[in-house]
C-alpha cells in the first residue's frame, strides 16, 4: 500500500460535514444563534433567527462545537421581519434586521440575566424589563465610513463577463476584511441629512476626478467621512484626506458648505499615515465652528471630533436617568464617577448631590468636561485625569474624601482587579455599576458579592438591530 503524505498539496481536504433540518433554538453572543447537531454539538450560525429550520453547511469543526451558515430554509421562524436595509446580510452592522423587535428585546433581556447568573453566580433581585428604545432605526448620532477605489464586488458581478467599472465606494468595511468596502445607498441608523451628504460627496467626488484611497498601495486623497448629528439639530462633517492637495480639498469642502447650509461644524484632517485614527491628528475647521453641542435636562455638552458621547442620545437620556435614580441621590453625597469620559454622567447627576468626582485617563475628555462644567455652571465637579488603577488610590481618596456614592461605566473589558479591590476597600453604601458588556459586569460584581448584594438590575437597549447591550446595576453594602 502506498504511503500517505500528511502534508502532500494533492491531498484533498476532508469536506465539512452537512446537517440538514437542523432547528435554531436560540440566539448566542456576538449576534449568533445555536442549533444543536445530530452528535448533540453546538452549531453557531450567523444568517438565521431562532425558530428557523434549515439545512447547515458547517465552516468549522471544533472539539465541542461547529460554525456554520444556512444554506437551504424548510420553515421560516415566525420571530422573523423583513430587513429594512437592502445591505442587510452583507452589511454587517445591524445583524438582528431579520427579527422582530419585541424578540430582540427579549433575547438581549435573557443574555443580561444568563450573564450574571452563570458568570457570577449572583443572588438577583427580580430584574426590571429592558427599557427598549423607541428609535429603532435612525437613532445614530455619530456613522463613520470609509473611501475605497476597490469596493466589494458581488459574486454576481465576478462571476459576470461585464467589465466592472465603477469600482469606487464611500460606506463600510466588509467584516474581517480590513481593505474592502461595501458602497451603502442608504443606511438606517442615522438621520437626514447623513445619507444626502454622504451620497453628494461620493457623486461630487466622481464628477471632478477626486480619488478615493486605496490602502493596500496606500495611495488617492479621499480617505474617511464621519458624521455626527446632534438633538439640538446641529450636524458635524470631518472629511479625511490622505493627500495634501489644497485645490481639490477646497473644491469639495466649499461645496458642502454651500450645498448644506445646516452644516454646523465642516471639518478636515491630512492623514499621510497607515491608519486612520485621527486621535493623534491636528483637526482644522474649513466652515462654522469646532464642535456641536448636545443637550438634556438643560445641560449643554460641548461635541469635537474626537469627543466621546454616548450614540444614541434619546436613549442616553433613559441610561443617565436610570443611573441617577439607582444612585438615590439626596443633596447631600459625595459621589465618585470613575471612567467619567465627557462628564455627562457627572454632572446629570450634580444637581442632586453634595459633590461629584470624575475620573478619566484620557487627558482631551478631561478638558472638555471641566469646559461643560463651567458652561453649564456647576460649581460642585471636579475631575481628574490618570489611569483608573493608579490614580483611584488612598492618597487620592485622603485628599478628594471619602464617596458616599460610586457610578463606575468602564469600557467594555471591565474593571482593573485593582480597581475592584479599591472600592471593597473603601465600602462605600452603594456602587452603581453601568455597563455595556454584562459579562465583564458579572465577572466583577462576583469579586465584590461578599461585601454587596445586588437589589436593582435595569438593562437598556442602546442599539436596536444588534446584539448589543447595555445594563445598569445597584450594588449596596451588606
Amino acid at each position: 500500500m502506498p504511503g500517505y503524505c500528511y502534508f502532500c498539496p494533492m491531498r484533498k481536504k476532508k469536506p465539512r460535514p452537512i446537517f440538514e433540518n437542523i432547528e435554531v433554538v436560540d440566539a448566542a453572543a456576538k449576534g449568533k444563534t445555536i442549533a444543536k447537531a445530530p452528535d448533540g454539538r453546538v452549531i453557531f450560525l450567523t444568517n438565521t433567527v431562532p425558530g428557523d429550520i434549515v439545512d447547515v453547511q458547517t465552516t468549522k469543526k471544533r472539539k465541542a462545537y461547529f460554525e456554520g451558515v444556512a444554506t437551504r430554509f424548510h420553515h421560516f421562524s415566525e420571530k422573523r421581519v423583513t430587513p429594512n436595509c437592502a445591505h442587510f446580510g452583507v452589511c454587517g452592522g445591524c445583524k438582528w434586521q431579520d427579527m422582530g423587535y419585541e424578540h430582540q428585546l427579549s433575547y438581549k433581556q435573557r443574555e443580561v440575566e444568563n450573564n450574571l447568573r452563570r458568570i457570577g453566580h449572583l443572588e438577583l433581585p427580580e430584574i426590571n424589563s429592558i427599557l427598549g428604545s423607541k428609535q429603532q432605526y435612525f437613532y445614530r448620532n455619530k456613522m463613520e465610513f470609509s473611501f475605497s477605489s476597490s469596493r466589494w464586488m458581488t459574486l454576481e458581478e465576478i462571476q459576470s463577463d461585464k467589465e466592472i467599472t465603477d469600482k469606487n465606494a464611500l460606506g463600510f468595511h466588509i467584516p474581517g476584511m480590513w481593505d474592502k468596502i461595501l458602497d451603502i445607498k442608504k443606511c438606517h441608523l442615522q438621520r437626514e441629512p447623513s445619507n444626502k451628504i454622504r451620497l453628494e460627496i461620493k457623486d461630487f467626488a466622481l464628477k471632478n476626478g477626486l480619488s478615493f484611497f486605496n490602502p493596500r498601495k496606500q495611495e488617492g486623497l479621499l480617505r474617511t467621512l464621519m458624521i455626527r448629528t446632534s438633538s439640538t439639530g446641529e450636524v458635524m462633517v470631518l472629511l479625511q484626506f490622505f493627500e495634501d492637495d489644497r485645490e481639490k480639498r477646497d473644491l469639495l469642502l466649499n461645496h458642502l458648505a454651500e450645498k448644506f447650509p445646516e452644516i454646523t461644524s465642516l471639518l478636515y484632517v491630512i492623514n499621510p499615515k497607515k491608519n486612520d485614527t485621527i486621535y493623534d491628528q491636528e483637526v482644522h475647521c474649513f466652515y462654522g465652528r469646532d464642535h456641536i453641542f448636545e443637550e438634556m435636562e438643560g445641560l449643554r455638552f460641548k461635541i469635537n471630533a474626537k469627543s466621546f458621547y454616548q450614540t444614541n442620545s434619546e436613549q442616553a437620556y433613559e441610561l443617565y436617568k436610570v443611573t441617577r435614580d439607582f444612585a438615590g441621590l439626596t443633596g447631600e453625597e459625595l459621589v465618585y464617577d470613575l471612567y467619567t469620559g465627557t462628564g455627562t454622567i457627572a454632572q446629570f447627576v450634580a444637581k442632586k448631590a453634595k459633590k461629584v468626582v470624575g475620573i478619566e485617563s484620557v487627558p482631551d475628555a478631561i478638558v472638555a468636561a471641566k469646559e461643560n462644567a463651567q458652561r453649564n455652571q456647576l460649581n460642585n465637579v471636579d475631575f481628574f485625569t490618570g489611569d483608573m488603577k493608579n490614580v483611584f488610590n488612598d492618597a487620592f481618596i485622603s485628599e478628594n474624601g471619602t464617596p458616599d456614592v460610586i457610578i463606575t461605566d468602564p469600557p467594555r473589558d471591565g474593571m482593573h482587579k485593582d480597581v475592584v479591590q479599591q472600592l471593597l476597600q473603601i465600602a462605600p453604601q452603594k456602587i452603581v455599576y453601568v455597563s455595556c458588556n454584562s459579562a465583564t459586569q458579572a465577572r466583577d460584581l462576583a469579586m465584590m458579592k461578599e461585601s454587596y448584594r445586588v437589589t436593582k438590575v435595569q438593562p437598556v437597549d442602546m442599539f436596536p438591530q444588534t446584539h448589543h447591550v447595555e445594563n445598569v446595576v445597584l450594588l449596596e453594602k451588606i
